[in-house]
């Protein structure tokens, strides 16, 4: 069981280190920038209770899984592991210094509107190949629908709080990739 509490922590760990101590370090107002829900309305409301349900369902599964590195699926695995967490710091980095109106436009978000939802997703999805879990591969799945909407309310927000400027961005880069 040790080992493989250790195994789920191995996992887990960067992931909450990135999002709350290099955040923080980074930018006070960004952590706080980050933990920000919109309003949500209709099936948004749905996803904003199943969100953090999903979210830490993510973050203790792990806990509970073996890593497996073998074969093409242990491979491609740290592949999306590794891909997901570097994306994620960039993205955080990013994310820590909007411009002058306060929009993140630059960097990895001039190709996605959402680059750290990408990157927490592959991250994850190379934990459910790391692990073969088949929980946590529906659990990620869960997850992403929930995050969608709540995206959806996230562009409502910024569309009025940042008017044009925000829907010229919205025309130009994607919502995911």
């Amino acid at each position: 069981m040790e080992k493989v509490l250790f195994n789920g922590l191995i996992l887990v760990l960067p992931i909450l280190l990135v999002r709350f101590a290099l955040l923080s370090l980074l930018n006070k107002e960004a952590v706080k920038r980050a933990a920000f829900f919109p309003p949500t309305k209709g099936i948004e409301k749905v996803a904003y209770r199943i969100n953090p349900v999903a979210t830490l369902a993510l973050l203790v599964i792990p806990l509970f899984s073996r890593i497996e590195i073998n074969g093409l699926t242990g491979f491609t695995g740290l592949g999306l592991f590794f891909t997901g967490l570097v994306l994620y710091i960039i993205s955080i980095i990013q994310f820590a210094r909007p411009d002058n109106a306060g929009l993140c436009i630059t960097g990895l978000y001039k190709i996605s509107r959402n680059p750290m939802y990408v990157a927490f997703f592959l991250y994850f999805l190379g934990c459910c190949f790391l692990t073969s879990s088949r929980v946590l591969l529906v659990v990620l799945i869960i997850f992403q629908i929930s995050v969608h909407f709540l995206i959806l309310s996230e562009e409502r927000w910024c569309t009025d709080q940042f008017g044009e400027k925000y829907t010229k961005y919205i025309e130009k880069v994607r919502r995911y990739i």
